[in-house]
């Protein structure tokens, strides 16, 4: 199997679960019930994604990113009926990167034998050098584990200004995103390639210019890795900062979707956990935000190359 992913991929994660936990207690969930209506949350999140390949989205583009802690069901559900399945590997809420099942991460990946194993890093080219260089000795394990047994990596790369660079910019966490964070998000990438971390796809953070997913789509298949490619991710960002990192990525070529998460399901379950909205409605509510996040990349795809 070569490397890389070059097929439309659009993803409704949902394997956060810190997240998940915070919400239900804002929520007033009992503790002893809190894991087991997060459960429940996922469950719900999954029945929108199903209504949505039910109602005519491409069945081998739509995916779901599940965890095993609280989305164990909702995996083996998604693999038994053909679906795309990425889960994470890695230990929810951590600075630095590191397993969620320390030596066994390879078991629970061929036990639930997902399309993409997942891993997210949060890495500064400018953090100090012995945490980053243990970042990507615990990364390229992973990926070699990964390419010995031809399965697909899908890497999540957040960069996260230091006080430095925020004060460079004075502060304004959007000049950051927009001035400063492409370049470091580049020179992140050469990096990583210069460790021997190669993923097929790169979940990367919104970008503000289409220039600048130009230039991450040129880095990410620089090399000859000519099938790799980028999606994009939310970040949980507001619907509208969404709309316009998708409608930037669409029509790039190496950009081929995206994973989005929070900004598609927090409401529906939050009204879910806190009782507002019944399971149906809640499923109902995320089910539109995924197809219109779906049919928004493909349109702007399409008038991109028109």
């Amino acid at each position: 199997m070569g490397i890389g992913y070059d097929r439309p991929l659009y993803i409704l994660a949902f394997d956060h679960r810190s997240s998940f936990e915070e919400m239900a207690t804002k929520a007033g969930v009992p503790e002893s019930e809190r894991d087991e209506r997060i459960r429940q949350a996922k469950q719900v999140i999954f029945a929108g994604f199903e209504l949505v390949v039910n109602r005519g989205a491409p069945r081998d583009a739509a995916g779901v990113l599940v965890d095993e802690q609280y989305g164990a069901e909702v995996a083996r559900a998604a693999r038994q009926r053909g679906y795309i399945l990425a889960m994470p590997v890695e230990k929810s809420g951590q600075k630095i990167f590191d397993f969620e099942y320390g030596d066994q991460f390879g078991e629970h990946i061929q036990a639930f034998d997902p399309t993409f194993a997942k891993a997210l890093v949060r890495y500064n080219p400018e953090d100090p050098a012995e945490s980053k260089q243990i970042q990507l000795e615990r990364l390229k394990r992973l990926h070699d584990w990964l390419r010995e047994r031809d399965r697909k990596f899908l890497l999540e790369l957040l960069v996260p200004a230091t006080k430095a660079q925020l004060e460079r910019v004075g502060g304004d966490s959007e000049r950051y995103d927009r001035e400063v964070r492409p370049d470091l998000t580049l020179q992140a990438i050469d990096e990583f390639y210069a460790a021997g971390v190669v993923p097929d796809v790169w979940k990367i953070e919104g970008l503000d210019r289409r220039e600048d997913c130009e230039r991450m789509a040129a880095k990410v298949r620089s090399g000859g890795r000519d099938q790799v490619s980028c999606v994009v991710l939310g970040r949980g960002a507001d619907p509208a900062r969404v709309d316009h990192w998708l409608r930037m990525g669409a029509g790039v070529p190496g950009y081929i979707g995206f994973a989005i998460g929070r900004t598609l399901w927090w409401e529906g379950v939050q009204g879910f956990l806190n009782g507002t909205l019944s399971r149906d409605q809640a499923a109902e509510k995320i089910a539109a935000n995924y197809l219109r996040a779906i049919n928004l990349f493909v349109e702007a795809s399409r008038a991109a190359v028109a």
